[in-house]
């Protein structure tokens, strides 16, 4: 008689990057900031160039943000 092994904590191929895995993003204060940190939440796990040009938003509002600092 064999047994078969289920790994309970294996990673679910179907659950992978559901929005439950993901956290809500910090909140800043700064409206810009968080709707730009939003947006990089909201981006699908399995899409790449969706992250991507998020990421890279968010990049561009701190240091726009930044740069408004500096005077």
């Amino acid at each position: 008689m064999s047994e078969q092994h289920h790994d309970d904590d294996a990673p679910d191929a179907t659950s992978a990057g559901t929005a439950e895995d993901v956290p809500a993003p910090p909140e800043t204060g700064d409206l810009v900031i968080d709707a730009a940190l939003g947006d990089l939440a909201a981006a699908p796990p399995e899409d790449l160039d969706a992250q991507l040009a998020s990421g890279e938003a968010v990049q561009r509002t701190l240091q726009s943000r930044l740069s408004d600092l500096g005077g």
